[in-house]
């Protein structure tokens, strides 16, 4: 086989199996999560019916079996915990918890913390687009990023927007920066086309990209 030829080919291969790698890749993180989530109640069924059938607990104890039956029950638990939530029986249940954890001052700290970053992803902020751009690490370089709150800065009475960044291709981890409102540049992106932008490390992305606003020139 030519060189030439054997380069192409490996090539096309590469870049064939790479959104596939990348893909497997976060299945594999969120799957593995879910898993780990329902893992230990799988473990104490298995122990338990050790004691009644321990030819069938060893038949059962197989890394791939106690993976798939974890996952289903935790998404079993997920489903049922989203369909009690949109009840108003669910509902009350969830404030009554809400109000427990609320007496708990760093489970409180952590547990409304992230609460409310969800909220705000889920919401569009009055009178601001949620997703911008900003200068990050320096001025001239682009990234991503979600605005999660506008503040006003005491002294100077300028407005401060929170904007999350997150990285590629796990959003799940990311940067928190404090950027002057009139230093964003907006976006008509929706939440879901800047995520695709964000995991597939910029492949998935509309054609035309916002100018950035004119800053004024930095004083020596």
């Amino acid at each position: 086989m030519p060189p030439l030829r054997l380069k192409r080919y490996l090539l096309t291969g590469l870049l064939t199996f790479i959104p596939l790698w990348v893909t497997w890749l976060v299945f594999k993180f969120v799957l593995g999560l879910l898993a780990g989530i329902g893992a230990p109640l799988v473990a104490g069924l298995l122990g338990m019916l050790a004691l009644v059938a321990p030819r069938t607990a060893d038949t059962l104890n197989s890394e791939w079996l106690t993976f798939s039956i974890a996952l289903v029950i935790t998404l079993a638990a997920l489903y049922l915990l989203g369909f009690v939530a949109t009840r108003m029986i669910g509902q009350r249940f969830i404030n009554a918890f809400d109000a427990l954890l609320a007496r708990i001052p760093l489970v409180q700290t952590i547990y409304g913390g992230t609460k409310k970053l969800m909220a705000v992803l889920q919401n569009k902020p009055s009178g601001m687009q949620r997703v911008v751009l900003i200068d990050f690490p320096r001025r001239g370089m682009k990234v991503v990023g979600f605005v999660t709150r506008v503040m006003i800065e005491e002294g100077s009475g300028r407005e401060m927007a929170a904007v999350y960044i997150p990285t590629t291709p796990n959003p799940t981890g990311g940067y928190l920066e404090l950027v002057p409102v009139d230093e964003l540049t907006p976006t008509d992106w929706t939440m879901d086309q800047a995520m695709a932008f964000i995991i597939s490390g910029g492949a998935v992305a509309p054609d035309t990209l916002p100018a950035s606003r004119r800053l004024p020139a930095e004083t020596p």
